[in-house]
């Protein structure tokens, strides 16, 4: 049973005298971080949607108000996910939604972020954040075309993305969230190659640490360019034999071959993804080794693990096997204890437990769970198997005349109206002291008998 509690407060007539004035295509100066203009720094849509809303006065109005304090309100509590990740959900017309997604990805990784929708001329706009103590920095955002977010990672840590869309609009996206790797892999795959020793490892009894990975082929295979970029240095060392040192273009590290059987680059060199570098040997302390390629990289602070970096395995996203015919649907738990869920997984921190017949609005479903939000606008996520459809659980009568309310919050939601005592009402769920009940073909609050 599909039902949507509409937040009376919000003047959708005024709204729709207004939003006119928000789908103008007009280009604005780029701003800061903060908000102030600065020419040199490009504005990403989501603020140049938030200064069109400021110009044409839309943030005087209640919705208006509400989407600019929404996209602050999301950063500050957001939800949990492991990548790679996928959820298909559903933004309403009368409401000003958003979500904010908090990951941790490593260095050398690339994220991508693709969001596809229906329909597909809707605006939702996704900026991606770096999270640093209490700071949050925008590295990144998606562009009005459609085409994939992808940024490369620039150090381990934990990362957020907010999706909010424009106003006025419903609709339904799916969101996509992969990792790969940001280089190429630098031996040919005509070797097969595979990688056999890993960072970190003991080497000489354990006087030092393996800084980098070994990745084995037969000789002769050729060791490639990960990246276009420039060749640093061709030389010999007594660890690495024979090495070469290679810049990719617009990094702040540099690429390390070992062991090489030759070298086939010179100096100052300027090469493209793919070319060869030299071919894959055992030169150096590898002189008793099969043949592979030692692969490290080097930056201002010394060596760091590549293997973020070359690791061509690309995990999909579970499935989404909750049914799709919720979201944007209230409903009910199901069970006598329902957990609640910071992440979509049973191994992330419970944030409640709530009884049976409590109610829920579900905004997005990810593999087996619902992202839900609560009545008192709380945002979880549950396993789609403690919700079941609502309808009306039994009949009450009024002792007392109460007003039918917009939300379960005596204090500060509005009144649709009063009912009288002696009134029977068709309860179709709870949430703490109160019953979400039917009144006719009017949805409401009242407080408990």
């Amino acid at each position: 049973m599909r039902m949507i509690l509409v937040d009376m407060e919000i003047n959708l007539r005024a709204i729709k005298r207004m939003a006119g004035a928000i789908f103008i295509g007009i280009v604005l100066n780029a701003c800061s971080e903060k908000g102030g203009i600065g020419i040199f720094k490009k504005q990403s849509p989501h603020e140049a949607y938030g200064q069109r809303l400021k110009d044409a006065g839309l943030d005087r109005t209640a919705m208006g108000n509400k989407w600019l304090l929404i996209a602050d309100q999301v950063i500050a509590k957001p939800l949990d996910i492991n990548i790679p990740y996928r959820e298909t959900g559903y933004f309403a017309a009368d409401k000003a939604g958003g979500t904010a997604l908090r990951f941790t990805v490593k260095r050398g990784k690339k994220i991508s972020i693709a969001i596809t929708k229906k329909p597909a001329n809707i605006n939702i706009y996704a900026d991606l954040f770096e999270l640093n103590g209490t700071e949050t920095k925008r590295v990144a955002f998606a562009d009005t075309t459609g085409k994939p977010l992808e940024y490369e990672v620039k150090r381990d840590g934990s990362y957020l993305l907010r999706l909010q869309p424009e106003l006025l609009i419903s609709g339904e996206y799916t969101l996509t969230v992969t990792d790969g790797p940001s280089l190429g892999f630098p031996v040919s795959a005509s070797g097969k190659p595979n990688i056999g020793s890993f960072w970190g490892v003991n080497r000489d009894d354990g006087t030092r640490k393996h800084e980098g990975i070994d990745i084995f082929a037969p000789k002769g295979t050729p060791a490639i360019a990960a990246a276009g970029g420039t060749v640093n240095n061709v030389t010999n060392n007594n660890l690495g034999g024979k090495v070469v040192f290679f810049r990719p273009d617009g990094k702040d590290y540099t690429l390390y071959y070992a062991h090489l059987d030759s070298q086939l680059v010179q100096n100052g060199q300027t090469l493209k993804p793919g070319d060869t570098i030299g071919l894959v040997g055992n030169t150096g302390n590898a002189r008793n080794t099969p043949s592979h390629l030692h692969f490290g990289i080097y930056t201002s602070g010394g060596a760091i693990d590549p293997l973020a970096f070359v690791d061509r395995k690309i995990t999909e996203p579970p499935a989404i096997t909750a049914a799709l015919n919720n979201l944007n649907s209230t409903v009910r738990t199901s069970n006598l204890v329902n957990r609640l869920y910071n992440a979509p997984d049973i191994k992330s921190s419970q944030t409640l437990n709530l009884p049976k017949n409590s109610v829920l609005t579900v905004e997005a479903a990810a593999s087996s769970w619902y992202k839900v939000r609560l009545p008192d606008g709380l945002i979880a996520y549950i396993s789609s198997k403690s919700v079941t459809d609502v309808n009306v659980l039994r009949s009450i009568t009024l002792k007392n005349a109460q007003p039918l309310l917009d939300a379960p919050d005596s204090i500060n939601a509005p009144a649709r109206r009063q009912l009288a005592a002696g009134n029977k009402v068709g309860v179709l769920g709870a949430y703490r002291n109160y019953y979400l009940v039917r009144d006719g073909e009017e949805i409401g609050w009242v407080k408990e008998l």
